[in-house]
């Protein structure tokens, strides 16, 4: 699911930068190396907190209904994780960089929801959308600045991005036979 909410996301930064420029998206962390390497304007997006939204968790199945022959399986109701990326533009001039991070912010501002229709693989075919939120409110235990800390990097501008996104379980539960016959009443006098 991750690499497939990468996928989505690749599509949605890419689409959202100046007209014209050439930029690169990278999933890679943006430390003092991979920044020395970048060849290149760049858009970052690094993965860097994944934590199960407990407020969305529900239990119980949801038949999987076949055209054929009614409920075929139950499916357990999904599980949505949030993953938190850091997102960063790295042109060389802060006005660039500036320009660029306002382009993305409209983007994913005026995207907010996820249509099935753009996501791909297993992700895409649950038919559930995936929210998009950017700067959510702050949770006590995560800080940017931090979190560049930990990198190595100096702090720089950047948008916390949030993705919630159900996970693809493969775990099905066949259904009985399909009831066939009306059911019939024998009753018998107790001796």
């Amino acid at each position: 699911m991750i690499h497939e909410v990468d996928q989505a996301l690749r599509s949605l930064l890419t689409t959202g930068t100046p007209a014209g420029s050439d930029v690169g998206v990278s999933f890679d962390a943006p430390t003092r190396d991979w920044a020395a390497r970048r060849n290149g304007p760049a858009v970052n997006a690094y993965l860097y907190d994944i934590r199960e939204d407990l407020e969305r968790r529900q239990h119980g199945y949801v038949p999987v209904i076949d055209t054929t022959s009614g409920v075929a399986r139950r499916r357990p109701q999904p599980r949505w994780f949030r993953l938190s990326y850091l997102v960063s533009a790295w042109t060389g001039q802060p006005e660039e960089e500036h320009r660029l991070l306002s382009s993305l912010l409209i983007r994913l501002v005026t995207n907010e929801v996820l249509t099935p229709a753009v996501l791909p693989g297993a992700l895409g075919a649950m038919a559930l959308d995936v929210m998009v939120t950017v700067s959510p409110s702050p949770v006590a235990s995560r800080s940017l600045a931090e979190i560049w800390s930990a990198l190595g990097g100096e702090l720089r501008p950047s948008l916390d991005l949030m993705v919630t996104a159900p996970l693809p379980a493969d775990l099905d539960i066949e259904a009985g036979p399909l009831v066939t016959e009306a059911p019939s009443i024998n009753l018998r006098r107790r001796q």
